[in-house]
């Protein structure tokens, strides 16, 4: 075994409960694990315990052992264990330090002493494999969150660790990314023997790959199965951990639930349902219907009576790159958008200049109150010892945070820390014109999503207007009225949810790709298929 957990408890310091409570199991030599569970539930906790930054890092009381690759964490700390376990942590900007893409992958194999024909070797090895190459002359500093990830994650697997540590891996990587990067984990699982253990809130981008889930509850393991038993339990047990695809089976009186998109719809097949016979649910057919051209330009009336408007916005680095060209764009009081394009098209860079932290090239931003914005990483808004001493009260219970006011803020889960940083933006008096999140979803369960969603509406619904820069799918089709899709610095394609996410590959919901674009979300591709049952009887 590579990783082995016996009786393993585990609590922060000043934390009033346990974080991990009599934890046991083990992980043998190329295996690979997905962690699932609410946020708060120990993944994080776990991972740390593994790495060796529970305890040597965070301190706190620890009981029971943990031993990595035949290392006690105890009698080993996590420079030690790091010759074994390569880990990526939720927020990555903690852990890059160096100047430039190519020193930070190379700081790992130079700490081990390799030569330089191998320090070359790896770094050449581990841009090509993530699609950074043409990052390694970058600045750090330049980068954008999901590239970033990607450089950090680069410098974990350099070294070509026996187990590789992953937290939230995905969370800022665009659909395309977050798919590639699923599959060469999946290359150095199969290929070299790397056992992986990676915790992840959006499991239907893992599932297909993995040999087995352990479910997390309240610090403690509730399911270790393979991925269809997990499925099968969660039914019952834990229906926020549900895939949408399993969702959609679920809510559809269908059986067994399906790991992947492939197998629901060889399961629909199977039934004698074919997808693109299924007529479009009515709001998709609607808003279908009202979108003659998904690219629009605001006109001079909308930019005028605009919470927010970009007019001809370019933004140039110095040197030459361009981020943004030519922005034109316009969001109504109390309208809810989504931004979305892979990573690096101009999604951060266009927030920061709503919120007057950038000066555009050219063009002009108008704004028509206060702006407030919540950047990527939860970490930059976090001053206090206290998390009672980061917002007010009543910021805090609105984000469902008020039960550890005593606990430091640097403690807490990802998603827990998220929150925080929401509450810490829009606490004051003054009501803000419009809100701006940039992947504010990023540790985040299914329920502190919805949970936010319900948030962001009652904002609109009381007139400000909501943009949320967001590499997920689902997210935005429950929250957005209007995507907005960029690439290369300018919208490419500007229209209702249910047009912008329904027919592509990759920006696309799975309840989209299950249902050929037919709808978006699981509850309304269930009425689908009842609705299609319904006429075979009939």
């Amino acid at each position: 075994m590579i990783l082995a957990l016996d009786h393993v408890s585990y609590t922060y310091a000043g934390a009033t409960a346990p974080s991990l409570r009599d934890v046991s199991l083990t992980v043998d030599e190329g295996e690979m694990v997905v962690l699932a569970g609410l946020s708060a539930s120990g993944k994080s906790t776990l991972l740390r315990a593994a790495s060796g930054l529970v305890p040597h890092f965070h301190g706190g009381t620890l009981a029971g052992s943990v031993h990595v690759g035949g290392m006690d964490t105890r009698e080993h700390g996590p420079a030690e264990l790091a010759r074994v376990a390569g880990t990526l942590l939720q927020d990555p900007e903690s852990q890059v330090v160096l100047t430039t893409v190519r020193a930070e992958l190379a700081f790992p194999l130079e700490n081990r002493g390799e030569s330089p024909s191998a320090v070359a070797r790896g770094v050449e090895e581990a841009a090509l494999a993530l699609g950074i190459a043409h990052l390694l002359d970058r600045a750090t500093t330049e980068l954008s969150g999901g590239e970033l990830q990607r450089v950090a994650l680069g410098a974990a697997l350099a070294g070509r660790p026996q187990l590789v540590l992953l937290d939230e891996p995905t969370s800022q990587l665009d659909p395309v990314a977050g798919d590639e990067l699923i599959w060469l984990l999946r290359r150095l699982n199969e290929e070299w023997g790397t056992t992986i253990v990676l915790a992840e809130h959006r499991l239907e981008r893992c599932l297909p790959a993995a040999d087995r889930v352990i479910a997390m509850a309240d610090g403690a393991i509730a399911c270790d199965a393979p991925p269809r038993d997990f499925l099968a339990w969660a039914a019952g047990a834990a229906p926020e951990l549900q895939t949408p695809a399993a969702r959609l089976f679920s809510t559809a009186g269908l059986t067994p639930p399906p790991t992947g998109v492939k197998e629901a719809r060889k399961a629909l097949r199977a039934r004698g349902i074919d997808v693109t016979a299924l007529a479009p649910c009515e709001a998709a057919a609607a808003s279908a219907a009202a979108a003659d051209d998904v690219l629009r330009r605001p006109s001079r009336r909308a930019r005028r009576e605009a919470a927010l408007a970009f007019d001809g916005v370019w933004h140039e680095r110095r040197g030459g790159a361009v981020v943004l060209r030519g922005v034109d764009f316009a969001i109504a009081p109390g309208e809810r958008v989504a931004l979305m394009g892979r990573n690096g098209a101009g999604k951060s860079t266009m927030l920061r200049h709503a919120a007057g932290l950038m000066e555009p090239t050219r063009g002009k931003v108008r704004a028509a109150g206060r702006v407030a914005l919540l950047l990527q990483d939860p970490n930059d808004y976090l001053l206090h010892e206290r998390v009672g001493e980061e917002a007010s009260i009543e910021a805090l219970r609105a984000v469902g945070l008020e039960h550890v006011i005593d606990r430091h803020p640097r403690d807490l889960s990802g998603g827990q820390r998220q929150r925080l940083a929401l509450a810490i933006v829009l606490d004051g008096d003054e009501p803000a014109a419009a809100i701006l999140l940039d992947e504010p979803t990023r540790g985040m369960d299914r329920a502190a999503k919805a949970a936010l969603g319900e948030r962001l509406e009652r904002f609109a619904a009381q007139g400000a207007a909501v943009v949320v820069a967001t590499h997920d799918p689902e997210f935005a089709a429950e929250v957005a009225e209007r995507v907005v899709l960029l690439a290369d610095g300018r919208p490419i394609a500007d229209g209702p949810a249910s047009t912008v996410l329904a027919g592509g590959w990759y920006f696309a919901t799975e309840t989209a790709r299950i249902t050929a674009g037919r709808a978006l979300l699981p509850a309304d591709g269930a009425a689908l298929l009842t609705s299609h049952a319904e006429a075979r009887v009939s």
